[in-house]
C-alpha cells in the first residue's frame, strides 16, 4: 500500500486525529520533494562530452504581414550568423526553415527550406538519423502561435502544427539533449505539449492570453551576441543565462515604453510541465539550462595545443559539477556540501592556472 493510501485510511481510523493525517500528509509531501530533487538525474545530460555534435534547427513560420516577416528575417540570420561566428556551428550544423522557403529572386544560402510541414518533418527525421546519444538539438521556434482549449499551434506556411504533432516528431529524438526555445505569441501550452526529462523548454509566453508578437527573440539574440549574457564571466552563456538576461530585457523595454508587459517568459526543464517565471526559487527548474549551452566545446578563444584542449575541457567539467552540486545543496550536510564545493573550487583553480600558464 502507498504512502498516500496509507494515510486515507489513517485519517479513517477511530481515535486518530486530523492532526495526524496532516503530518502523514506533509511527511508525503516531503519525500515527493526529495524525489524529484535527485530523481530529474541532471548528470546524464549535457555531459559537455568534447565528441558529442550539436546541431541548431531555426523554424520561422508564416508572417501576418511583411513589415513582421522582415523583422522575423532579421531575427532568424542574426541568431544563424551569431551562432556561426561565436559558437563554433558550421553551415551543416545550423538549419533554417524560413517562411515559404528560398527565394528564387533573391536566393539565399542560409535558408535550407520552408516552414511547412513537409520540410519541418523531413529535416526532424533527418536529424534524428544522424544525432547520435548524447548529442544536442537545439530548436528556435520564431513567429506566430495560437491557442485554444483543444489544441495550441504554431502558424506555419500551409496547415498549422499544434504541439501535440510536433511532440510526435521528436519522439525519434528521446536518446538527444534537446533545447527548444518557443518565441511564438500564445505559445505556452504549445510548449507544455513538449515539455519531458531531459529537456530544457523556454516560452516567450505564459499563457494563450498573451497573443501579441513577442520580443523575446530580440533579446535572447542580443545575450548570446558577443556573450552578452555571461552573468558568471566564463566565456559561455548557459541556455538559464540567456533566458534570465532576455525574460529581464524584455520587461525592461516595456517599461521603456511606457507601457504594461504583454509577455512573461517561461521556463521549464525537468520534465513535469509546470513551468517557472523565476527558475531557481524554489519551483524547481534551472538546474539543467545552467549546465546547457549552445557554444561547442571548442567554439571561442580557446589554445589549439592538446594540452590546452584537455584542460579546457577539464574546466568545463568542474564548473558543470560545481553548478550541479550548487542546485543538489538540500541533498547535503551542510559540512559535506561545503568540503564537496571546496574541493572542486580549488581544482578548478588549479585547472585554470595551468590552462593560463600555456602559450
Amino acid at each position: 500500500m502507498n504512502m498516500f493510501k496509507q494515510c486515507s485510511k489513517l485519517f479513517k481510523a477511530d481515535g486518530v486525529t486530523r492532526w495526524g493525517t496532516l503530518l502523514c500528509l506533509s511527511m508525503l509531501g516531503s519525500m515527493a520533494i526529495a524525489q524529484s530533487s535527485t530523481g530529474n538525474n541532471e548528470d546524464a545530460y549535457f555531459l559537455n562530452d568534447s565528441d558529442a555534435k550539436k546541431y541548431v534547427l531555426i523554424i520561422t513560420g508564416a508572417a501576418a504581414s511583411d513589415e513582421i516577416r522582415e523583422r522575423f528575417w532579421q531575427w532568424s540570420l542574426s541568431l544563424h550568423d551569431t551562432l556561426a561566428r561565436d559558437y563554433g556551428y558550421t553551415r551543416d550544423s545550423i538549419t533554417l526553415l524560413f517562411d515559404d522557403g528560398p527565394d528564387a529572386q533573391n536566393p539565399n544560402f542560409r535558408v535550407d527550406g520552408s516552414s511547412r510541414r513537409e520540410d519541418i518533418e523531413s529535416h526532424l527525421a533527418r536529424l534524428s538519423g544522424e544525432l547520435e546519444g548524447g548529442d544536442q538539438l537545439s530548436i528556435i521556434m520564431i513567429g506566430h502561435g495560437s491557442s485554444s482549449e483543444d489544441s495550441a499551434k504554431f502558424n506555419i506556411v500551409g496547415p498549422d502544427i499544434t504541439g501535440e504533432e510536433f511532440a510526435v516528431l521528436l519522439e525519434p529524438l528521446n536518446q538527444q539533449d534537446l533545447v527548444i526555445v518557443n518565441a511564438t505569441s500564445s505559445g505556452y501550452e504549445f510548449a507544455a505539449d513538449l515539455s519531458s526529462r531531459g529537456r530544457v523548454v523556454l516560452s516567450a509566453t505564459r499563457s494563450r492570453a498573451e497573443r501579441y508578437d513577442p520580443m523575446f527573440m530580440r533579446f535572447f539574440i542580443e545575450a548570446l551576441d558577443s556573450r552578452s549574457g555571461d552573468r558568471d564571466k566564463n566565456q559561455r552563456v548557459s541556455i538559464l543565462e540567456a533566458y534570465l538576461y532576455a525574460s529581464q530585457s524584455v520587461l525592461g523595454w516595456y517599461s521603456d515604453q511606457g507601457r504594461l508587459p504583454t509577455e512573461r517568459a517561461v521556463i521549464d526543464d525537468n520534465g513535469d510541465g509546470i513551468f517557472s517565471l523565476e527558475p531557481g526559487t524554489g519551483m524547481g527548474d534551472g538546474a539543467l539550462a545552467e549546465i546547457a549551452y549552445f557554444d561547442l566545446s571548442n567554439a571561442g578563444d580557446v589554445k589549439s595545443s592538446a594540452q590546452g584542449q584537455q584542460l579546457h575541457a577539464q574546466m568545463q567539467d568542474l564548473e558543470r559539477s560545481i553548478f550541479l552540486l550548487r542546485g543538489q545543496k538540500a541533498n547535503y550536510l551542510e559540512d559535506d556540501y561545503w568540503n564537496r564545493m571546496e574541493a572542486l573550487l580549488i581544482e578548478l583553480a588549479r585547472t585554470t592556472g595551468q590552462y593560463n600558464e600555456l602559450p
